[in-house]
């Protein structure tokens, strides 16, 4: 079955990165479109950033020239680096993924916090 297991979260000062990974397994990694989403608590889960599985990119507003989305097709792997980081920038983010000519993401990781916080 398709797995999604993302790692990399953590506690970080205002200003600060972070690299996340999201390791898939049980499907053929190259023809899935991969995005990360985020939710913060009381707040509604919210796109971050998408990577088609040609390698197109796309950014939400809030974290456009700060955060950067990539995958490594050899290694069944999507990551989100995060630089310049807010405290705004604080939620669960997780990982998904959709075969890429579906208009819906089907498959999700269970969630890495990541704590923006001085």
């Amino acid at each position: 079955q398709v797995q999604l297991v993302e790692s990399g979260g953590g506690l970080v000062q205002p200003g600060g990165s972070l690299r996340l990974f999201c390791a898939a397994s049980g499907l053929t990694f190259g023809n899935y479109a991969m995005g990360w989403y985020r939710q913060a608590p009381g707040k509604q889960r919210e796109l971050v950033a998408t990577i088609t599985s040609s390698g197109s990119t796309n950014y939400a507003d809030p974290v456009k020239g700060r955060f950067t989305i990539s995958r490594d097709n050899a290694k069944n792997t999507v990551y989100l680096q995060m630089n310049s980081l807010k405290p705004e920038d604080t939620a669960v983010y997780y990982c998904a993924a959709k075969w890429y000519s579906s208009s819906k993401y089907n498959y999700w990781g269970q969630g890495t916090q990541v704590t923006v916080s001085s």
